[in-house]
């Protein structure tokens, strides 16, 4: 079952539609700001450059380099490439790079919805626990409604109700008729879909 209301061309509810398409063409999804990913490659790459420096300083500085270098490079010498090891060392190195790509080419922050801009120079977000909390109340002020779980996605929002008297189809459709309510109200760039399901207690 969806909120989204039906209208013919040039009417009101057409008209909402087109431009609530082009608020969430113009707001899109906060990008992350990946500080542990960037922090955890800064560390890694400041460590193995450091060690590497020291070590080349300390060969240029008359003195023998260390083991693990001389055994590196007596290892990358004699090994042929396909040889187990270095085909596992090249995979790790191979996921690795793709996790920075994704990370770097997807906006991240899913928890956080955007909401239509009421003007261009102010963004505004909206968890998508606070959101799911408030469809909640509003489903529970609903007569013969005895609990209810919302899920609030980025294309739908699922409702899960359990209905101890009241017949079923009736709760359905004020569920529907209120949550599609209460979806418009949040202010989302991209309206969700949404998807009611009713069922009776467990009898135990």
């Amino acid at each position: 079952m969806s909120g989204d209301g039906l209208g013919t061309e040039g009417s009101a509810p057409a008209v909402e539609a087109a431009e609530a398409q082009g608020d969430a063409a113009r707001a899109g999804r906060f990008w992350s700001t990946r500080r542990l990913p960037a922090a955890l490659v800064a560390a890694v790459v400041l460590a193995a450059a450091g060690l590497f420096l020291y070590d080349v300083a300390a060969v240029r500085a008359h003195r023998p380099a260390m083991g693990w270098r001389r055994r590196l490079a007596h290892e990358l010498a004699t090994r042929q490439l396909g040889n187990a090891w270095v085909v596992a060392c090249a995979a790790v190195a191979v996921l690795a790079g793709l996790w920075l790509i994704a990370l770097a080419a997807t906006p991240g922050l899913r928890g956080v919805l955007p909401m239509r801009r009421g003007t261009p120079d102010v963004r505004a977000g909206l968890d998508r626990r606070a959101a799911a909390l408030a469809l909640r109340d509003r489903a529970m002020e609903i007569s013969g409604v005895q609990s209810v779980r919302v899920d609030v996605g980025r294309r739908r929002v699922r409702a899960r109700a359990v209905s101890h008297f009241r017949d079923l189809d009736d709760v359905r459709e004020d569920l529907g008729t209120v949550l599609a309510d209460g979806v418009r109200q949040l202010g989302l760039a991209r309206s969700p879909g949404l998807s009611v399901h009713v069922r009776r207690p467990v009898k135990r």
